[in-house]
This record gives C-alpha cells, sequence and structure tokens, in this order.
C-alpha cells in the first residue's frame, strides 16, 4: 500500500466496537431477530472489511490527517485499549486532478478495515452493517478468473511459426502478418477447420477498410499482466507520460508510483509481472486479439492493433492477478477508478463470479441469482463500475461514459455471470468457428451478444491426423494469439473460453472509437451498446440439431462423446455475433459532430489545444481563433496547436476556425489558481 494509506488509525475501532458490543449508534433496533442474510460465495480476504462510512466520519479521518491514535469520538478511545492491531485506509488514495468527482461518487468514503480479532468475516460485515456511522459493509471478496489457469495455452512452436513466415499470405489477406491464415476468429474462409461457416469471424476484413484503430482510444485489461515487452504489443502499449517505469516516486502525483504502462494492484508496484511459473499469459493473449501491432510482418494480426504507419488503440495493464495470487474486491475497485482516470474508456474483464445457474456439484460454489443480489452483497465493486460508466470518456471526444466488457463465464450454465450480467455491462458468450454456442459457454440471462471464443472438444477429432506442426486438430479451434515468452518461445499460441470472446467485443468497440474519432463523432457510451447490438449477425438459424463433442479434451485428455441440443440456445446468445463492418457502419451513419470545449485556465498560465481535434478532416485543416476579450485572455499559435493564456479573472467568448470555412463557438475562463485545484 501507498506510505500515506499504511497508517494504523484509531477510528478502526469504530468498526471493531461494532464486532464486540453495539453503542448507542447503532441503526433502530429489530422487534425481531431478523433473518440472516444469504452470503454467496464467500470466499474472501481473512478479517478484512470493506466499509463505507457516512460523510461526517470520513471528514474526521481526514481532519486527523490519517496519522492519529485518538479519535476524538465517545467511547472510541475506551475501545481502543480492547483491540490491537486495528488497521484502516481509504481505498482510493488521493488523485489530485480526479478528487472532486471521486467525492461526488462518493468513493472517497469507501475504507478497508483490518483487524487480528478472532471473529468470522461474515459476522463482522453483519454487525458492521447495524451501525449508524456505516453505510455499508462487505467483505473483500476473491475474484474468480474466467479462465481455467491449470489449462494451459498450447504454445505455437518457433519453427511452426518461421515455417509461416515463409509461407506467402493465403487468400488475398489485408495484411502480412503469417498468423492472420490461422485466426478463423478474425478472418474466416473456411479452409482451416472442417466444421466451420465462411464468414464466422468478427467481421474486421471489410471493417479494417474505414479504420484500423486510432492510439486515443484506450482499453483496460484487468486481467494478469501484460507482457508489456512482447514485440507485437509494444507499440500499442499506453504509456503514462508523466512517469518513469520503475520509478520509486509518484512523479505525477496520482497516488501510485511508477505506474508507466498501467498498475500492479496485487503487489502494489508500478512493476507490470507476467513471466511467473503460474501465470498463464491469459492477459497477454487477450492483449494480442485486440492491438497487436497488423501490417509489421509479424506474429498475428489483431482487431484493432493499427499499422506501423497508422498506430492501433493503446492497451493500459490493469493487473489484478499474479501467478497464484488471487484477486479481490479492492485491487478491483482501484483497477477501475485507476482506468476511468487515465483516460481508459473500455474495460477488458475476464473475471466474475460463478454463475448463480451454474451446476452446483460440479463448480461447489452459490453464485449471485440476479443483479438486485449482486448489488446488496457487491457495493463497492457496483459504485466503482458506474464511476466508470459515468465518467470515463468526456463530452468533447468519441464517447461520454464507459463500456465495460465481460466474459460470461465457462461453466455451460443458462445464465451469465456477475458482474458482467449487470444490465449497464456487456456480457459476452463464446461461439466455435461455425456460429454454434461453444460447448462451455454460459448463455441465457445477462448475456449480450456473443463472440468466436474457440472450441477445443468440439473440434478435437480421436485419432485424427492433428496438424503437420504437431498441434492437435482440436487446438486449431482456438483463438490464436501473443503469449509471453516463458509459456511460448515462439511468442504465440492458443486459448480458449469466454475470456477470449471477450476481447474481440472489447477490440470491436475499440475499432469502433476509433473509427468516430477519425469521423470526430461523438456518442454516449449506451449508444455505444445499442449499436453493438443492432449490429451483430443474428445466428439463431444455426441453432438445430445435435451438436457433438468430446468432452475433458482440453482439461484432462479423456474423450467421452457427448451431445448438445442447439435448439436450447435460440434467443440465448445475445443479440448475435459481434461484426465490426456492421458496427463501424453504423458509427458513421449515427451520433453527433464533437464540439470543441470551452476552456478553463489559470490567470498568468497557459493552456494548449489540439484544434483538428474537434473537426472533421481536421489534420489537414489550418485553425485561426478569435477571442473577444482581449483582455481576459490571448493566444499563439504553435504548428497544429493554440496555446492559451490567461491575463486576468473572467470569462470572454472566442471563436475557432477552420480553412475550410467551418467554425465553432466557445468560452474561456480564466481564475485565480486554477491550476492548483483540480477541477481543471
Amino acid at each position: 500500500m501507498m506510505d500515506k494509506r499504511k497508517d494504523i488509525l484509531c477510528f478502526a475501532a469504530l468498526s471493531l466496537c461494532a464486532l464486540l458490543a453495539f453503542s448507542s449508534c447503532t441503526k433502530e433496533e429489530q422487534t425481531a431477530e431478523p433473518e440472516t442474510p444469504r452470503q454467496p460465495l464467500t470466499g474472501s480476504v481473512a478479517q478484512q472489511v470493506l466499509v463505507k462510512f457516512e460523510p461526517y466520519v470520513a471528514d474526521m479521518l481526514e481532519k486527523n490527517g490519517l496519522v492519529s491514535t485518538r479519535s476524538s469520538m465517545l467511547g472510541l478511545d475506551e475501545v481502543m485499549t480492547l483491540i490491537e492491531g486495528c488497521s484502516i485506509e481509504r481505498i482510493f488514495p488521493v488523485d489530485a486532478a480526479c478528487e472532486e468527482r471521486t467525492r461526488e461518487a462518493g468513493l472517497h468514503l469507501w475504507y478497508v478495515v483490518g483487524f487480528d480479532a478472532d471473529i468470522p468475516v461474515e459476522e463482522a460485515v453483519e454487525r458492521l452493517s447495524r451501525i449508524g456511522e456505516v453505510q455499508a459493509a462487505s467483505p473483500n471478496r476473491t475474484l474468480k478468473r474466467s479462465y481455467n489457469t491449470d489449462s494451459k495455452a498450447v504454445p505455437l512452436s518457433a519453427q511452426a511459426v518461421r515455417k509461416m513466415m515463409a509461407v506467402s499470405m493465403a487468400g488475398g489477406s489485408v495484411f502480412n502478418d503469417p498468423l492472420l491464415p490461422r485466426q478463423w476468429h478474425i478472418i474466416n474462409r473456411g479452409d482451416l477447420l472442417d466444421k466451420s461457416v465462411v464468414g464466422s469471424d468478427v467481421q474486421c476484413e471489410n471493417a479494417w477498410q474505414m479504420s484500423t484503430g486510432d492510439p486515443s482510444i484506450i482499453v483496460a485489461v484487468l486481467d494478469e499482466g501484460v507482457c508489456v515487452e512482447h514485440p507485437d504489443l509494444k507499440a500499442n502499449m499506453w504509456h503514462n507520460e508523466g512517469e518513469v517505469y520503475r520509478s520509486h516516486e509518484d512523479n505525477d502525483g496520482n497516488g501510485y508510483k511508477g505506474d508507466y504502462y498501467g498498475y500492479n494492484f496485487v503487489y502494489d508496484t508500478g512493476i507490470i509481472s507476467w513471466d511467473h511459473i503460474y501465470d498463464s499469459g491469459h492477459a497477454t493473449h487477450v492483449a494480442g486479439v485486440i492491438a497487436a501491432q497488423n501490417n509489421n510482418g509479424e506474429g498475428v494480426s489483431s482487431i484493432a492493433g493499427g499499422t506501423p504507419y497508422a498506430p492501433g488503440v493503446k492497451i493500459m495493464s490493469c493487473q489484478i492477478f499474479a501467478g497464484g495470487a488471487a484477486g479481490n474486491t479492492v485491487m478491483m475497485a482501484r483497477a477501475i477508478k485507476y482506468a476511468t482516470d487515465n483516460g481508459a474508456v473500455v474495460l477488458q474483464c475476464s473475471f466474475g463470479y460463478t454463475s448463480g445457474r451454474a451446476n452446483a456439484y460440479e463448480w461447489g460454489v452459490d453464485g449471485f441469482r440476479d443483479q438486485e443480489e449482486w448489488e446488496t452483497y457487491c457495493p463497492l465493486e457496483k459504485e466503482a463500475f458506474e464511476y466508470f460508466c459515468h465518467n470515463a470518456g468526456s463530452p468533447d471526444g468519441p464517447v461520454s461514459g464507459g463500456i465495460a466488457v465481460f466474459a460470461s463465464g465457462n461453466e455451460s450454465a443458462p445464465a451469465a455471470g456477475f458482474p458482467g450480467a449487470a444490465s449497464a455491462h456487456v456480457s459476452v458468450a463464446a461461439t466455435a468457428a461455425d456460429y454454434t454456442p461453444a460447448v462451455y459457454s454460459n448463455y441465457g440471462d445477462g448475456t449480450t451478444i456473443s463472440a468466436p471464443g474457440g472450441d477445443q472438444n468440439y473440434y478435437y477429432e480421436y485419432g485424427g491426423p492433428g496438424d503437420p506442426d504437431g498441434l492437435e486438430y482440436g487446438e486449431l479451434g482456438c483463438v490464436l494469439s501473443t503469449l509471453p515468452y516463458n509459456i511460448s518461445e515462439s511468442g504465440y499460441g492458443y486459448m480458449e473460453g469466454t475470456s477470449m470472446a471477450c476481447p474481440h467485443v472489447s477490440g470491436v468497440v475499440a475499432l469502433g472509437l476509433s473509427y468516430a474519432m477519425q469521423l470526430r463523432k461523438h456518442f454516449t457510451a449506451d449508444e455505444i451498446k445499442e449499436l453493438l447490438y443492432a449490429s451483430a449477425t443474428p445466428i439463431d438459424d444455426y441453432f438445430s440439431g445435435i451438436k457433438q463433442y468430446y468432452r475433458y479434451v482440453a482439461d484432462v485428455g479423456k474423450n467421452q462423446m457427448m451431445q448438445m441440443s442447439l435448439s436450447a440456445y435460440r434467443n440465448k446468445m445475445g443479440a448475435g455475433q459481434v461484426n465490426a463492418e456492421r458496427f463501424l457502419k453504423a458509427i458513421e451513419g449515427g451520433g453527433r459532430p464533437v464540439q470543441f470545449p470551452n476552456l478553463y485556465v489559470s490567470e498568468g498560465w497557459d493552456v494548449t489545444v489540439v484544434p483538428g481535434n474537434y473537426f472533421h478532416n481536421g489534420e489537414s485543416l489550418t485553425f485561426t481563433m478569435d477571442i473577444s476579450d482581449a483582455s481576459v485572455a490571448s493566444c499563439t499559435y504553435e504548428g497544429k496547436r493554440i496555446r492559451v493564456h490567461g491575463i486576468k479573472e473572467g470569462a470572454t467568448g472566442a471563436l475557432i476556425r477552420a480553412s475550410d470555412g467551418t467554425k465553432q463557438s466557445f468560452v474561456i475562463t480564466v481564475r485565480k489558481g486554477a491550476h492548483d485545484s483540480g477541477w481543471l
């Protein structure tokens, strides 16, 4: 934890007091013993409770400077003598640039309380919930990855990659990436797998004629750490220009040290890790689907990775898993807020809780049954995602609000798992190369869209010849993407799951937002989701008859023949399969022009803008600015940038004119000390 959040405080006594005895500040007592609340998924961090305090309590903590050893509240000092090892820290570090909206969202009221008392966490939560100063309390829950870490990626040998590089690209592919012909999920020509349908992919080929990605669009990958040094990824890794990688200083003052590529929330460091013996390479694989660099003559292609001459979207690594370490609610919430505050507009989330309708005998847990239950038992998660959905993006960019994309889960359950199943989120089911549901995919309630995720058990041919490069036929039916070199000598390999379907949708959303940026169009996040669903490829016509597959092949190598009735999946795989071409065409026909923003500048200070960002084809235009009151502000021209200088307090109208005759009006406001307050 950051030093300023480490200090032990007496106010932990308030929480622990509730665990020992109810004081005068308990909520209205019940006339009868309340029914013991259902606590699904009780796996949690021992002796940690997440508490949302009333505002006046948080104010008191802040006034004490997070260093006091006495609370100044009646009754608490006595409790401190009874309890040892109490700790309390604000969950979200102070970032001056975003503190105002943090407080508006109420996230500054959340603290994690740690205690050594010998009491179950569930009981602590129940008692804390009755205290008047507590708005909400919940366990620091353990997160479940939406993929089996015991099922390792299938590496592609270096020899196989060299062989592919020596062969000319088949079928006139758009890009010269040698492994693209094996990426049926990107371009499916029907020649790689027998049980395949031409075009059962994400329809990128024609979409790339409109856009290949834009570096202003940031996708935050909440997962293991991304291999930031991978040659197919490093050009598209997000950089925090205010930081120095591996620095021990918080150079940009956002509360995180050395967060150059993102942040490792597991070990509380700016150093992203991906080479632990128990790492699966999953985040690197996901990142490659979204934004491996295209047309660089190396490795794989991706959905929105751009080219060497036209950079693609950026990947921000928000690490919430590492090796055998499981993530938890605090790590996830911090990652969500970090991504929001640092410019991400898409969250790639291959994690969640087991579906509430999963087979309890097989999965051994009881998941959340509906959104109300999830919101009740996971209030911090809910508020963190709401913060992202409401605050990501900007009103003068391609999107206001953020789009959170989740894997639906791999339990073959007729309902998606939460948080993905929440109504504000995108939950992705997985399909095979013939549009049929992948045999493991969750579907039904909460599922909003489908995408290729691979289906090894379906394509497994017992006793078949396999692939000339040593791969089983079924492995070719998985998703091919980037991997860390400690997992694959070539840096590439295969994985499957709804967690692989998920980045296909994240990538298409990012590609659509890139196109909106190019067109200088603006949408709300809800409008983007509506267009995403409306443009999907209908796939219910493929859901007839029986689908046969070999169960357990991917897990333990056994070959038990199984069957699934496809009719059970009709109208339950979301809106259909994601379609990049149709989505970008919908972007082209919708939205509204981006508006030049009002400018705020401190007296005696400057603010720099790039006017081309707010006009269609702005890169090729020149601009002039007219300021109505020259005594309030002035401007100078620096190539494609305009620098506005605040002269004195006040406000003035202004006009920005483009060389094609278009113009936009806006307001310049000058105030004293604005650069210090964070409201800019």
